[in-house]
């Protein structure tokens, strides 16, 4: 039996949202916390939070938040007695456990021998068979065999997998035979550069398919419980982006079933600490998927529909402490739903976003819950995940979950940054998540509308809070005659005039201002009465045609960030002159994100085809193929192999093809 000792200084070794997440916990357990932090993290919010913050010498994850030794060594010069992993870097590395307690430090995590094992997905589904939990048959590759064969004997379509690793990294699905190899390169290199292991496997590919996990708990004194299921179905590029507890679809029988088999894959271990066992589920019947062996990104749903704090469970049975409850003490209260805000453009493929947050101010209430690890100014780099934070919502049923959700999101103000905020409001009202329809392939069978389609309403109440906002700053700023009202004038003078573009699209008013402070509006030959009711900066109140509305702005340059209830738009505004451009006439293939140069397929003088592979950028340690937009010759190729580029760079010129 393991001796309770208390730890009275943890350092968390990892960043962003689940460092501050881990902090909050630490300091009401009246805890003192450490951090490390990467130079380009030196302003973020988790490094002022904590109590002592030491700087690790370097900006990529490699040289900080990966690198074994600087941890550990902080950690000791630190006093600290434990360290918390997080999620992601260094929390399933069963290396880095062993030299957190082998420095004698408390590794706030399962045995060493149990991340191993499940670490390794080809050795985890050999113990699950053991343990009597449902497997799907799978077919290691070494690298030397026929895997056209190999694949012949499972069928198509089938899965490409790495045996380390996860959150889609080294995976591909393959449905035809011709795929297979392209595939099989694509995520060994993936595998190899994600986790340093380029093992792969092939099992089947079962669609449609649900992804259900159970999150475990278990103490060093023999005691094991499951705190119910989570469904995490909706997911792109093989990533969750929406998570909730209960699943709609799983009944007490399947419950019941689901949490034996997730403690019968933990006692296999003896494992102790938080970890969830992930199962495939269709149609009545799972199987085992893998086990991660760390807290989940999506561990808020539990912790809002149980009432268990996970980070502290962890930290006491680290401690030595037995589990507080039995399962019998476990119940589901209402339900949760939790949506990955990330800085990715969904209109052009969720490729990752990059910038400085302009502002961030999440809309909080009643059962919500932001975790984010950003604040205003934060900047997003494209050396770690582009997530901006989760943000959960917790109500007595789950149609009123989703709705609160969706309208938090909605309302939260985030502006100067691509995101896929418009696209998560958009998934969780269409009709068949509601109605709990949400198989792995939601996205492509569903197609949920990418961006918010904005009214022509809304676009013109947002054009005249513009030009209000505008001609209040004008006044405000006037270095004469400054006490007179806006509007006044001793002559009859022509409207004044405003353009901004929207989308692409040209939008030009005009308005007069009366000595009273009322305006005249017309936009596209449509007419508008507009009072004021309040104008503090940044903040309107008014009555358009007897609508009476607020707004809120923010103004960067020719910028304008325009929040409305619906959610938000950001507007152009154009100078009053046009200035002369060039265009070249040629053709060129532009970087959609920052990156590096992976692979390059063509060479100058080469022609090519509108579509045809002209080289691979890497960016988030996944894959993304650069095309041909025409047809043509590769006039110009100003990038070579392991180049990083920045996002908009030009990456190929092609010469109008003859």
């Amino acid at each position: 039996m393991a001796d309770v000792i208390p730890i009275r200084r943890l350092l968390v070794a990892n960043r962003g949202e689940i460092a501050r997440r881990v902090l909050r916990t630490a300091r009401e357990m009246g805890i003192s916390t450490v951090v490390v932090y990467a130079k380009g993290d030196a302003r973020e919010p988790f490094v002022r939070e904590a109590d002592l913050a030491i700087a690790l010498d370097g900006t990529t994850a490699l040289q900080t938040y990966l690198h074994q030794q600087a941890i550990v060594d902080a950690a000791k010069s630190s006093g600290a007695d434990g360290v918390h992993p997080g999620y992601g870097f260094l929390s399933e590395n069963a290396e880095f456990a062993s030299k957190v307690i082998d420095a004698g430090l408390r590794w706030i995590g399962p045995a060493p021998e149990a991340i191993a094992a499940f670490g390794d997905k080809i050795a985890a589904k050999k113990l699950m068979r053991e343990a009597g939990v449902p497997t799907l048959e799978s077919i290691e590759l070494d690298g030397r065999e026929d895997v056209s064969e190999l694949a012949r004997e499972l069928g198509f379509p089938l899965l490409v997998k790495a045996a380390a690793g996860g959150g889609g990294k080294g995976m591909r699905v393959v449905e035809r035979a011709q795929m297979l190899q392209q595939a099989v390169d694509g995520a060994r290199r993936e595998a190899g550069s994600a986790f340093g292991d380029d093992r792969l496997f092939l099992e089947p590919w079962i669609h449609p398919v649900r992804h259900i996990e159970v999150q475990i708990l278990g103490d060093m004194h023999g005691n094991l419980v499951h705190l119910f299921e989570r469904e995490c179905s909706i997911q792109r590029r093989h990533q969750k982006i929406i998570e909730e507890c209960p699943s709609p679809v799983i009944d007490s029988k399947a419950r019941e079933a689901l949490g034996a088999a997730a403690l019968a894959a933990g006692r296999q271990m003896r494992y102790h600490s938080a970890g969830t066992v992930e199962f495939l589920f269709s149609e009545g019947k799972f199987w085992f998927l893998e086990v991660n062996t760390r807290l989940q990104v999506e561990h808020p749903v539990t912790e809002a529909v149980t009432g268990i704090d996970l980070v502290r469970e962890q930290i006491r049975i680290a401690e030595g402490e037995p589990l507080g409850f039995s399962q019998e003490d476990l119940n589901i209260r209402g339900a949760a739903i939790e949506a990955r805000l990330y800085a990715e453009d969904p209109c052009n493929e969720f490729l990752p976003a990059a910038g400085v947050l302009a502002l961030w101010e999440p809309a909080e209430g009643a059962g919500m819950r932001f975790d984010s690890g950003i604040e205003t100014g934060s900047q997003i780099g494209i050396e770690f995940d582009p997530m901006i934070a989760k943000v959960i919502a917790h109500a007595d049923t789950r149609r009123e979950a989703a709705a609160k959700l969706a309208s938090a999101l909605s309302r939260t103000r985030i502006h100067g940054l691509v995101n896929n905020r418009d696209f998560l409001v958009s998934v969780l009202s269409c009709a068949e998540f509601l109605r709990g329809d949400t198989t792995t392939d939601f996205l492509h069978r569903v197609s949920p509308a990418t961006s918010r389609e904005v009214s022509q309403e809304e676009l013109h109440g947002a054009l005249i809070a513009c030009a209000v906002e505008s001609a209040r700053c004008n006044r405000s700023s006037a270095r004469v005659l400054r006490e007179l009202p806006g509007g006044w004038r001793n002559s009859p003078m022509p409207p004044m005039r405003m353009s901004f573009d929207w989308n692409g699209r040209e939008c030009s008013l005009e308005y007069r201002q009366d000595r009273f402070g009322s305006f005249e509006f017309v936009i596209d030959d449509v007419a508008f009465q507009v009072t004021p009711h309040s104008l503090l900066e940044g903040e309107l109140d008014l009555s358009i045609n007897a609508r009476r509305s607020r707004w809120h702005l923010l103004r960067q340059e020719d910028l304008w960030f325009v929040q409305t209830g619906e959610g938000s738009l950001e507007l152009r505004e154009l100078p009053r002159f046009a200035s002369a451009s060039e265009t070249s006439g040629r053709g060129a293939a532009i970087a959609p994100m920052p990156g590096k140069v992976l692979d390059i397929r063509v060479k100058t003088g080469q022609r090519v085809k509108g579509g045809e592979l002209l080289l691979t950028l890497e960016a988030m340690k996944m894959e993304h193929q650069i095309t041909a937009p025409v047809d043509g010759l590769v006039g110009e190729l100003p990038v070579i192999v392991g180049e990083q580029v920045a996002n908009g760079a030009v990456l190929v010129v092609l010469d109008e093809s003859e």
